[in-house]
């Protein structure tokens, strides 16, 4: 048992406060400290840890969260102000937990008095449309620096080799420096970066394969046609498991792991209510289709459509909008050509006057894209506040970063929808880049590119793919929690699909081909909204063109 100044010293050192709660505790498990440690030194955990964030935390799995609004909740709960946020936010992480580790947790604090039931006070209503930002960018301002890369590359390491290793297959995995050579094959199991690949003059496929202890080549051999498909959409800077043999300084690969998702179990809202998205507005340009778009928003002010349309209308309660909200200034060569509004200023409140238009009951999300006002490099940080301030200055806007997770619906009885966004930068790249999704149809077949990025867990693997800050403490691109729904816009094609229980949305545009676009290869199928509803999880899409 630690005394209470050893507990002090302990959080101390790490940087964090430590509330009374936990100090009076009695902990009596000697494993309670090991486990705490492991998952408590990050530096983007709150400063104050107290009995509730300390039940989640013990969690060994990593939260991604945004502790920033964590805090603030538990500002306004301590202060009587408000306790349906915080609640939410304790709701929603007690769901990342296994039930075995509920179990493991729950005894070891079984002596911490009053930890509260992890719910969400009832609403008057249980359809009030509730919004809470599960995970944000926030920029951390420094000089980067070689080792920022080469730390932000082991972090996305660690973390995908912590997803492989839930596999059986990979329960063995050894270092590659471990790896011993012998004159008889012997069976080795391995997660690696790769960092090259290429084919042999008898076509076969090897790769390098590198971990934080060494490289080593692997090859996959022409005649395992299943393995030959899956190597063939490898690309640079994945990280991967193999299972094969080692012979000299080469393993013959006989399977290949990616970190696959498991198939999830649709959640479903018991009241009848509509999320609708869309992206790509592009406000701004001349090939802008503003009598569709103001078609929609009569649609969401029961002002257009049919009767049967109108009460869809109704139940409208979330409206996502998925980046590239104007066209912006100086984007590529040749743009002012292509502009109506050239004042980016002028652009922000064309569009802020639209929006205002839409029922202040209908609460918009929106994140940037590569138009808009804000950084190119992902993860892109909230949208200028100077710039875009007519869309803040909206009651009913909340501003999120990209990419970023949004929960949405919660009540006390449900946990609500966790909504992934991503604007697709890195879409044209892996259209081209993965051998499948180029023969299957490239740009047109962005449900085999979302289902590329839930499968390798992160929106650009290669390092080439984006643009991007190296963060040295996060890797804002990976995929560490499985949405509900995935959003993605960039392309201006509409797609559906369902990849093993999460909905996949690639959303729609509202401007017509630019000549720049095509030259780029994009099709743009616009004057669309995906409306799905969220008691059914069935998908609709709204054509609003002339």
């Amino acid at each position: 048992m630690k005394t209470e100044q050893e507990k002090i010293n302990f959080f101390l050192e790490k940087g964090f406060l430590i509330s009374p709660d936990l100090l009076d505790a009695n902990f009596n498990n000697s494993s309670f400290f090991d486990i705490l440690q492991k998952n408590i030194i990050t530096k983007d955990k709150p400063l104050i840890i107290n009995q509730d964030l300390f039940r989640v935390v013990s969690n060994e799995a990593k939260l991604n969260i945004n502790w920033i609004d964590f805090e603030k909740s538990k500002m306004l709960q301590e202060k009587g102000r408000d306790n349906k946020i915080y609640n939410t936010f304790l709701n929603i992480l007690h769901y990342d937990i296994s039930d075995e580790k509920k179990h493991e947790v729950e005894h070891m604090i079984n002596d911490i008095k009053d930890i509260p039931k992890l719910v969400i006070e009832k609403e008057n209503e249980v359809n009030e449309n509730n919004i809470l930002v599960l995970n944000n960018y926030f920029e951390k301002y420094k000089k980067r620096e070689v080792q920022d890369f080469v730390s932000y590359f082991k972090i996305r390491y660690e973390v995908i080799k912590k997803i492989l290793l839930n596999r059986i297959e990979l329960q063995n995995t050894v270092s590659i420096n471990k790896l011993k050579v012998s004159t008889e094959r012997q069976e080795v199991s391995l997660i690696g970066l790769v960092t090259s690949k290429n084919k042999t003059k008898n076509d076969n496929i090897i790769i390098s394969l590198e971990d934080t202890t060494g490289v080593i080549n692997i090859l996959i051999n022409k005649n395992k046609p299943e393995l030959m498909e899956m190597a063939e959409d490898i690309v640079l800077d994945e990280v991967i498991g193999i299972k094969g043999n080692l012979s000299e300084k080469i393993v013959f690969v006989n399977n290949l792991y990616f970190p696959d998702m498991l198939e999830v179990k649709q959640k479903k809202s018991d009241d009848e209510v509509y999320a609708i998205f869309t992206s790509d507005i592009h406000l701004g340009l001349k090939n802008f289709l503003s009598e569709d778009f103001e078609k929609f928003i009569s649609w969401l002010n029961l002002q257009y459509g049919d009767d049967s349309q109108k009460e869809i209308a109704k139940k409208v309660k979330y409206l996502f909008l998925v980046g590239d909200l104007i066209d912006g200034v100086g984007i590529y060569p040749g743009q002012e050509e292509d502009l109506q509004v050239k004042d980016i200023f002028d652009q922000y409140r064309s569009l802020a006057e639209y929006l205002n238009k839409i029922p202040k009951n209908i609460k918009i999300i929106v994140c940037a894209g590569n138009h808009d006002a804000v950084r190119i490099a992902e993860p892109q940080p909230l949208l200028d506040k100077q710039i875009a301030k007519p869309i803040y200055d909206l009651e009913n806007v909340t501003v999120v970063t990209n990419p970023s997770m949004v929960n949405i619906h919660a009540s006390r009885d449900f946990l609500g929808f966790n909504v992934l966004l991503y604007h697709g930068f890195s879409m044209p790249y892996f259209a081209d880049a993965v051998n499948s999704i180029r023969v299957g149809g490239g740009l047109d077949r962005s449900d085999l590119l979302m289902k590329f990025f839930l499968q390798r867990r992160h929106f650009a693997p290669t390092h080439i793919s984006n643009q991007y800050i190296p963060d040295s403490e996060q890797d804002l691109l990976l995929i560490e929690k499985i949405p509900d729904i995935l959003a993605t816009g960039h392309i201006h094609k509409v797609t559906t699909a369902n990849y093993k229980g999460v909905t996949c949305l690639n959303c729609s545009c509202w401007a017509a081909q630019t000549e720049e676009q095509e030259r780029r290869g994009i099709r743009p199928d616009p004057s669309k909204a995906i409306l799905v509803n969220l008691k059914t999880r069935d998908i609709k899409i709204l054509n609003f063109s002339k």
